[in-house]
């Protein structure tokens, strides 16, 4: 049952139609005494709630009704209705633990979507916590194949992951950098209903205020002096998919103001039209960013975070899930052996060890990348602890410092063998392409210049 709050007859009446056309048992109540009361007498999965009682616009009865629904039901999700004018008002429900915000006048599909999806996640959340889930179960659950890991903290976030992929519900996913945040993003995307509609990825820190809004909601041809011709923008694109806002946290104010309105009404103008069109995505973004501090200096809006955010992920650091990382690493050795085209070739188990017990700044896309440069460069069958100290000390030095993390002792050739070798090894597969050969050994063009002349290459 679905409890309406609202002490205007024509709202809580086009509410309650709109519900019960739609398969939603409804009650109705005036005030907030009358809907504690609905509470204690039936059972209830939502209430929609009107943040305004007896003429009064301060919201304090709505304030009031909301602490006291969380007190008594504290997993009962709760709607709030606010006019756009009283979002700051939204968010102070927001921070008092309501689900989201509906603002009026309200789309009948936004709100419908809305309801759907606070029911599904608090069913989500009533099934979370526990022992974590075995991985074969998740495996024959959802379609996690391009995420490689056993460890707890990773079968625990992939159980979320799966049942909030269901839902509509905005996703934020945090981390460190290199921890797999868009893996995660493709993964709710595979495994929701959206699945067959279009996955967008966009850096939306790259692009300037500007541009934010022909890049993301089009423009037509005329809109500005270079418009020749009509362009879709990426939420236009991503119609009927998911939207997958990258480095969030980088966004400029200016653009956090258009996001916030498309986001809310999931509507938005052509820049250069007056005609509004509407849009049916799922958004998820990420961020390595701390945006709850972001939001404390002033640096992002509060209204769009809690937009951002009816779901967090947080994916662990590499150093938080060592013993995935040789499974991580022998995943990565066989797919650069077959991208290379090498015979096949070892991790020793010094290499393992060396692997496991390094801490691995750059998370799992660091891993990734020393693997590869180690089937790169290495000559022989068989990766060993000293090819990857060499790897790590030649791309500490081009960063001007020392990562953490043991370093064996090496064997019978010296780092300066082995860094000659890496290079040599490294121009001969890029056929001399400089550039190339510096991206792949993780140097800029200067250092790469350096190191030739320091062994005699030029």
């Amino acid at each position: 049952m679905i409890l309406i709050v609202d002490d205007d007859p024509t709202v809580a009446a086009s509410l309650e139609l709109l519900l019960k056309r739609n398969g939603y048992t409804t009650r109705v109540a005036a005030s907030p005494a009358e809907a504690l009361a609905a509470l204690r007498a039936e059972g209830c999965e939502l209430v929609l709630q009107d943040m305004n009682f007896s003429r009064s616009t301060t919201g304090a009865e709505g304030l009031r009704l909301l602490a006291e629904i969380r007190g008594a039901r504290p997993d009962l999700p709760v709607l709030l209705i606010t006019a756009w004018g009283s979002i700051p008002l939204a968010v102070e429900g927001m921070r008092a633990g309501a689900a989201d915000f509906i603002t009026k006048p309200w789309s009948n599909a936004q709100l419908l979507q809305s309801v759907a999806t606070a029911l599904s996640l608090a069913e989500a959340r009533a099934a979370d916590g526990g022992t974590p889930p075995e991985r074969a179960e998740l495996d024959r659950q959802f379609d996690f194949g391009a995420i490689v890991g056993r460890d707890p903290k990773l079968l625990r976030l992939l159980g979320i992951v799966g049942r909030v992929a269901a839902t509509d519900a905005s996703v934020l996913i945090t981390g460190e950098s290199g921890t797999g945040k868009e893996l995660v993003a493709e993964a709710l995307h595979r495994n929701s209903r959206r699945h067959a509609g279009p996955f967008i990825k966009v850096n939306v820190g790259g692009i300037s205020s500007t541009l934010f809004e022909t890049e993301m909601f089009g423009h037509v041809r005329g809109a500005f002096t270079d418009a020749r011709s009509d362009r879709r923008g990426r939420f236009e694109i991503a119609d009927g998919g998911t939207i997958f806002l990258d480095e969030i946290g980088e966004l400029e104010p200016s653009a956090q103001v258009k996001l916030l309105r498309v986001l809310q009404d999931r509507s938005f103008e052509v820049l250069g039209s007056s005609h509004a069109r509407t849009v049916d995505v799922r958004v998820v973004s990420a961020t390595n960013r701390d945006l709850g501090e972001m939001v404390r200096q002033g640096q992002f809006r509060e209204d769009l975070l809690y937009r951002l955010n009816l779901i967090s992920v947080r994916l662990p650091a590499l150093r938080e899930r060592t013993e995935d990382i040789p499974l991580l690493a022998q995943g990565f050795l066989e797919g650069a052996v077959r991208a290379y085209g090498r015979e096949r070739v070892t991790l020793t188990p010094r290499a393992v060890e060396w692997l496991s017990t390094f801490r691995w700044p750059g998370n799992v896309r660091q891993l990734k990348q020393a693997v590869e440069r180690a089937v790169l460069v290495v000559q022989g069958t068989e990766l060993d602890a000293e090819h990857f100290r060499a790897l790590a000390e030649l791309e500490s030095s081009s960063a001007g410092e020392a990562e953490e993390g043991p370093l064996p002792k090496p064997g019978s050739m010296t780092l300066e063998e082995i860094e000659r070798r890496m290079i040599e090894r490294c121009l001969e597969h890029y056929q001399g392409n400089l550039t190339r050969a510096a991206e792949a050994l993780g140097l800029s063009r200067t250092a790469l210049y350096r190191r030739l002349q320091k062994h005699g290459l030029e």
